[in-house]
């Protein structure tokens, strides 16, 4: 219980310390859609379950993310990164048929993006703060731009 209100008493101070953040969304001539997936197998400590999220930016724009504890458990970290790409497994290959006809038409490209690149992992895992704030800054999530006072 210790444990648990002192989590909740960081999350407050952080909460009260970026009030001003938020989302900033900027014009853009190009037509980019990117998105990051991954899962944190047997994240939580309390019930071993796998925490899974995503990001999809259109060019510099995050327009879509979300974090989500995944309901059953999980026997493999395989097993977790595949259910974090459809919320419902009986769907599975579907999407992954999906999308291998996507990439042999060139209309879709997967790549692998090494860990300390991985920004959806703000979503699923709890970084030390430097990588936090860095992942924070990716997802254009800031405070607003400085206002000089020149009009």
């Amino acid at each position: 219980m210790e444990a648990h209100m002192q989590a909740l008493k960081l999350i407050v101070r952080y909460v009260k310390g970026t009030l001003a953040h938020g989302l900033h969304l900027y014009a853009s001539s190009f037509s980019t859609l990117i998105s990051y997936t991954d899962a944190n197998w047997d994240g939580c400590p309390d019930t071993r379950r796998s925490t899974s999220g995503y990001c999809v930016f259109l060019d510099d724009n995050l327009i879509s993310w979300s974090s989500k504890r995944q309901p059953i458990l999980s026997r493999s970290s395989a097993k977790s990164e595949k259910s974090s790409t459809n919320q419902r497994t009986k769907h599975i290959e579907v999407d992954i048929h999906f999308v291998r006809e996507k990439v042999a038409r060139g209309e879709v490209r997967v790549l692998h993006v090494p860990s300390k690149y991985q920004i959806v992992d703000i979503f699923t895992k709890g970084l030390p703060l430097i990588l936090f704030e860095d992942f924070r800054d990716s997802l254009i999530v800031r405070p607003p731009p400085t206002s000089t006072g020149v009009c």
